[in-house]
């Protein structure tokens, strides 16, 4: 049953919380543990994006729990979509997924939190209360991986190498990046031989690929 802002049992401390998770079980027990939970009520469950849309923009909850894979739109779609009809509604994802690039597309659509099923009831309920506060509560797994992530994508280049790159990036030919950077193009080459070897592609192309994909510029 959708319960209404209105209605006389919600007070001003309460959170409404509302959930998309396509797995029934599930579904039930997050809606058990939040409405059998002080400060905390159920204002409404979906099992797929596609009926939230059709809702959510009418009476916002305060935070969503929301899973990624989902029938239909993905939970990562939908959150873009979802926060553009609701802005001030905070999205958690709730997932069994932990991978890296799944986290960071979360966090750019929109996402606040990013929480593993196998997290604790209470360490649910808390951060539910985290997010409203203006937290960004996170599995420590999570973190971990993203800790882990930053570390990898440390740039090996020097900051000329970064430089040459960077310009190569954009489109930039060898005779425009002597002359952007007041070099020859003799040492251009010699400053992306360097970059192929420490990247260790093949190609200007693989290189401009990898220093995106790795945020490397």
């Amino acid at each position: 049953m959708k319960l209404s802002r209105s209605d006389e049992d919600r007070g001003d401390e309460t959170i409404a919380v509302s959930i998309i998770e396509d797995d029934e079980e599930v579904r039930e027990a997050l809606g058990l543990l939040i409405d059998g939970s002080p400060g905390f009520v159920v204002l409404e469950s979906y099992g797929d994006c596609e009926s939230a849309l059709k809702q959510i923009g009418k009476d916002p909850p305060d935070v969503l729990l929301m899973d990624i894979e989902l029938p239909g739109m993905s939970g990562i779609e939908g959150a873009e979509r979802i926060k553009k009809i609701a802005p001030s509604t905070d999205i958690i994802m709730l997932t069994v997924h932990k991978d890296n690039d799944l986290v960071f597309q979360s966090l750019c659509a929109g996402a606040t939190g990013y929480l593993l099923k196998t997290t604790t009831p209470a360490r649910i309920l808390e951060a539910v209360r985290d997010v409203r506060t203006g937290g960004a509560p996170m599995s420590s797994a999570i973190a971990r991986k993203i800790v882990e992530s930053f570390r990898r994508t440390s740039s090996p280049l020097t900051d000329r190498e970064t430089d040459v790159l960077t310009l190569l990036c954009k489109g930039h030919s060898y005779k425009m990046i002597a002359g952007s950077l007041f070099i020859s193009e003799q040492t251009v080459h010699f400053h992306i031989k360097n970059i192929y070897q420490k990247l260790q592609v093949h190609s200007k192309s693989e290189a401009v690929a990898k220093a995106l994909k790795e945020r490397l510029v």
